[in-house]
């Protein structure tokens, strides 16, 4: 298994999920499988944007964002690394007074397949961190967060 996905309903509204999604130097404010965030690059979150990211039990990785589509809230950034390439895809949809946002990784490449398989099971809980950080965080109140970042 090469594709690993963990789709999580929150309360809150697409825009505010896309907001904090792209906010991408505050990951580690509301997800332990982020231990630390340095962009590479001044302004927005765009095309070719590139983040170095720290993950515990994990080597640092440099993360290209390769799709950014604001209007659809869907954007994907690529690492690669021996001869592994890994997209992680976010995609937030309105569904009624909900969002739903969905957190994939795609592994491809000569070791793309095994090491899918030796990071499965920390690749299933890191997506579920990560989702489940993320409805915590955007669904509480916005003087909790503030007060959160502190």
């Amino acid at each position: 298994m090469s594709d690993f996905r963990h789709v999580v309903e929150i309360q809150a509204s697409p825009a505010r999920i896309w907001s904090v999604l792209l906010d991408v130097e505050h990951w580690p404010e509301w997800t332990t499988s982020v231990a630390k965030v340095h962009r590479m690059d001044i302004g927005p979150l765009t095309l070719g944007s590139r983040t170095r990211v720290w993950q515990p039990k994990l080597a640092p990785a440099v993360w290209c964002v390769t799709s950014l589509d604001q209007k659809r809230r869907i954007f994907a950034w690529t690492t690669r690394n021996l001869g592994v390439k890994i997209v992680a895809r976010h995609q937030v949809d309105a569904i009624g007074n909900l969002s739903r946002v969905t957190f994939s990784l795609h592994y491809s490449g000569v070791l793309g397949a095994i090491l899918a398989r030796i990071y499965r099971d920390l690749n299933r809980d890191y997506l579920s961190r990560e989702a489940n950080g993320l409805r915590s965080y955007c669904e509480a109140p916005v003087a909790q967060q503030r007060a959160a970042a502190r």
